[in-house]
C-alpha cells in the first residue's frame, strides 16, 4: 500500500529512495556501511521531525489517509468481533460502528467512528460524520453493554457530526446531548480513545468516559483548525495560527487535564506501522480496563462526574 507523504515527510522519503537504490546496487559492490549510515541519518532526521511538530502538522498527520481507523484497530485488536447494526428507529448509519468483541480475557462493547479510504467508501460512511441515528446506535450498544455488565471502548475519530438539514430535522443536536447524559451515568467502565479527528460535539458524543485517551499525534477540539480561521480572520489561510491559538494536541489536553493519558505511536505516526500501532493501544486498554474494573460502581459514577466538572475550572 503507497503512502501518502506529507510536506514534512518529504525528506525522510528522499533518503529512503536513496537507500532502497543503493541496495539494489549491493549486489555488485560492499556499500553496507554506506547504507547504515543513511539508516541511522533517517532515524536521526526523523525523531528531530517528528519531536518539533506543529500543532497543524500534527492535525495533517491525525488526517493522513493511510492511518488506522476503528475497523483497522478492532481486527487488530480484538477476536470474535460481532458488529451490531441499527438504531431501532430510523436506520443503520455506517458512519459508527460497534459491537462486542473480545480484548485479551475481557469480553468488551466496541464502538467508533468509521472513514473510508476512498471516494467510494467514503460516501459509504458518509466521511465518518455521523448523523442522529449513528449516537443512537452507540447509545443502544452502550445501554446492552450496561445490561450484560460488559465495559465500553469508544474510539473517536470524526471531523464532526453530519451538519445537513436532514441530520438537524432527526434531532442531531438532542442525540448528542442524550449520549452525554447517558454516559455521565451508564452502570460500566468507559475508556475513551481518540485514534485521530476528535472535533467538535460529534467527537464529544462518544467521548465521556472514565477514562480519556489519546493517541500522540491526533487532535481533539470544540472545532476544527480551518473553522475556526475562517470564523476570526475570514479566511482558511490563517489555519495554522488557529491549530496553535485551540491547544488541540495530546501535550496541551494533557496539561489541560482534558485528558488522562497519551499512547505513543510508532516510530513516525501509526500510518507507518498499523500493527504495532494495535498492539500498543491494545496492550494499554488491557491495563486501563483492569484498572478502572476495580473501582465499585458508585465510586465510578462520582469520579466521572467529578473529572468532567473540573474541567474548565480555574484559579487565581
Amino acid at each position: 500500500m503507497a503512502i501518502n507523504v506529507l510536506e514534512f515527510e518529504k525528506p525522510i522519503l528522499e533518503l529512503e529512495k536513496k537507500i532502497e537504490e543503493m541496495r539494489k546496487m549491493s549486489d555488485q559492490l560492499d556499500i553496507s556501511n554506506e547504507i547504515n549510515k543513511l539508516e541511522s541519518k533517517i532515524n536521526d532526521l526523523r525523531k528531530n521531525i517528528f519531536e518539533n511538530l506543529t500543532p497543524w502538522q500534527i492535525v495533517q498527520l491525525a488526517r493522513h489517509p493511510e492511518r488506522p481507523y476503528t475497523l483497522d484497530y478492532i481486527f487488530l485488536m480484538t477476536e470474535n468481533f460481532v458488529e451490531l447494526h441499527g438504531d431501532r428507529r430510523f436506520g443503520d448509519d455506517k458512519s459508527i460502528v460497534g459491537g462486542f468483541a473480545e480484548l485479551g480475557d475481557q469480553s468488551v462493547m466496541i464502538i467508533g467512528q468509521q472513514k473510508g479510504r476512498d471516494t467510494k467508501s467514503n460516501l459509504y460512511r458518509n466521511f465518518g460524520m455521523p448523523n442522529p441515528e449513528g449516537y443512537r446506535k452507540a447509545y443502544r450498544l452502550m445501554k446492552l453493554a450496561e445490561k450484560f455488565n460488559k465495559p465500553v471502548i469508544t474510539l473517536i475519530d470524526t471531523p464532526g457530526a453530519y451538519p445537513g438539514i436532514e441530520a438537524e430535522e432527526r434531532g442531531q443536536a438532542e442525540a448528542i446531548a442524550k449520549n452525554l447524559f447517558e454516559m455521565s451515568k451508564l452502570q460500566v467502565p468507559i475508556i475513551v480513545v481518540i485514534i485521530g479527528e476528535g472535533a467538535s460535539g460529534g467527537a464529544l458524543g462518544l467521548g465521556v468516559g472514565d477514562r480519556v485517551l489519546m493517541l500522540q499525534y491526533c487532535w481533539y477540539s470544540v472545532i476544527s483548525p480551518e473553522s475556526c480561521s475562517s470564523i476570526l480572520w475570514r479566511s482558511w489561510d490563517f489555519k495554522e495560527q488557529a491549530a496553535e491559538a485551540l491547544k488541540l494536541t495530546s501535550q496541551d489536553l494533557l496539561k489541560l487535564k482534558i485528558i488522562d493519558r497519551i499512547i505513543p505511536e510508532p516510530e513516525g505516526g501509526a500510518h507507518r506501522d498499523h500493527k504495532q500501532a494495535a498492539e500498543i493501544l491494545k496492550n494499554i486498554l488491557i491495563e486501563e480496563l483492569q484498572s478502572v474494573s476495580k473501582i465499585k460502581k458508585d465510586k465510578l459514577l462520582d469520579n466521572r462526574i467529578k473529572k468532567f466538572g473540573e474541567m474548565g475550572y480555574f484559579k487565581d
